[in-house]
């Protein structure tokens, strides 16, 4: 068995992805080959310059996961086009030897996103037994013990029904059962809490957020987070918002819409799908400001030729000294992978450093990187930009 030991005798951390396969997955991947190759670029990983003790080098961090489309790492990244085949050029042997594990999919919760590497089993429970025997296979293949779950699969609609989700025993029977309102999502996050694993939420999908694992995560000492990483125009938002509120410019209206082409927003191309995103978009302008935006829209749209492009567009009406009426237009042309890529990284090396620390449940200090941030306690998500980085900073900064 392989050690969990580097050989320069840094910790080697597993990074076990939900949704390997795809675009923000790979550039992942890609960038942490070309780190282990020797790049000393750290542009966009905001916490390269950290040096809390216990955070995982990038050096020493190794991909694999489940994936419902079978391709391996290399020729997955070049079918997503997001970076340049002389990008990838240095690292596709290594991406190469990267096979997804079959992954769990329900047409049910993801209508639009399909694929036949599927696992073979029919029931829940079966789907997380598989699921633990993937991670336990992968521990004693590379003999890492220090693993981390993050999901990045497509976007998930909520379910009606929300009953079995209350407390982990009604939970926990309503495995049993089958119950068709839990999602795969759940079904990976309440696997990785049960092997002790600490699991984030990279998409709008309802996962460790519901009461039931959530509570579960708790109990079992195991650090969670999410959901919904904060990329572009919502992280925008959060940094325009508190100015805005601070400066005492009332914020009138605020209409924003988005076009992509990735496989994210094929996914969003359901109604269903839609609805899970806009409702983490909604709420963070009314909880930074004070007061309700009336008039606050926000449109998503799937326009393939955009790729991984994607484009946001925002219209700010505000109202100044005297009730004058003035406007903001904010266009971003942003690379969604090339956003997210590196807070997925980011994340995995906190939760990582919070279960080093022996801390549990949900990561109040990670909700910087989320636009639905989970909390402990029933506390209220803190949206502020610069109040989120403090409190990220602080507990960085904490020591023993």
């Amino acid at each position: 068995m392989a050690s969990s030991i580097g050989s320069d005798g840094n910790p080697r951390l597993g990074l076990l992805l939900v949704g390997v396969g795809g675009a923000v997955a790979t550039t992942v991947a890609a960038g942490l080959e070309r780190i282990r190759q020797g790049s000393d670029d750290r542009v966009g990983l905001p916490l390269a310059a950290v040096t809390t003790a216990g955070l995982a080098d990038y050096a020493r961090i190794e991909i694999a996961g489940w994936d419902l489309n079978p391709d391996d790492l290399a020729t997955a990244a070049s079918r997503h086009g997001v970076l340049s085949r002389e990008m990838l050029s240095p690292v596709l042997d290594s991406l190469s030897a990267i096979r997804p594990w079959a992954g769990s999919g329900n047409s049910a919760f993801c209508r639009n996103i399909v694929g036949d590497n599927t696992t073979r089993v029919n029931s829940h429970l079966g789907t997380v037994e598989q699921i633990r025997r993937d991670i336990a296979g992968y521990r004693a293949r590379t003999g890492i013990d220090r693993l981390v779950v993050i999901n990045l699969a497509s976007v998930e609609s909520w379910p009606d029904d929300t009953a079995a989700f209350a407390t982990t025993d009604r939970f926990e029977r309503a495995l049993q059962d089958n119950d068709p309102a839990i999602s795969p999502a759940m079904l990976y996050a309440y696997a990785a809490i049960r092997e002790g694993i600490p699991y984030g939420n990279f998409t709008p999908s309802l996962a460790a957020d519901i009461p039931a694992l959530a509570a579960l995560a708790q109990a079992r000492g195991v650090p969670v987070a999410g959901k919904d990483g904060k990329t572009g125009q919502t992280f925008l938002k959060t940094v325009l918002a508190p100015a805005f509120r601070d400066r005492a410019l009332h914020v009138d209206g605020w209409f924003s819409t988005n076009i992509l082409g990735n496989n994210d927003g094929l996914a969003l191309d359901d109604p269903a799908s839609l609805s899970s995103k806009l409702k983490t978009k909604g709420s963070v302008l009314d909880d930074i400001l004070g007061y309700r935006v009336e008039d606050h829209v926000v449109h998503i749209h799937y326009y393939r030729p955009r790729g991984d492009d994607k484009e946001a567009w925002d219209n700010i009406d505000v109202s100044g000294f005297l009730g004058q009426r003035m406007q903001i237009k904010v266009n971003f042309l942003c690379k969604d992978s090339i956003l997210a890529a590196p807070l997925v990284i980011e994340i995995a090396r906190c939760l990582d450093l919070a279960q080093h620390r022996g801390e549990a449940g949900a990561q109040n200090q990670l909700g910087l990187f989320f636009k639905s941030p989970m909390t402990r306690d029933g506390q209220v998500a803190e949206h502020d930009f610069f109040r989120q980085q403090r409190h990220l900073q602080e507990w960085l900064e904490q020591t023993g």
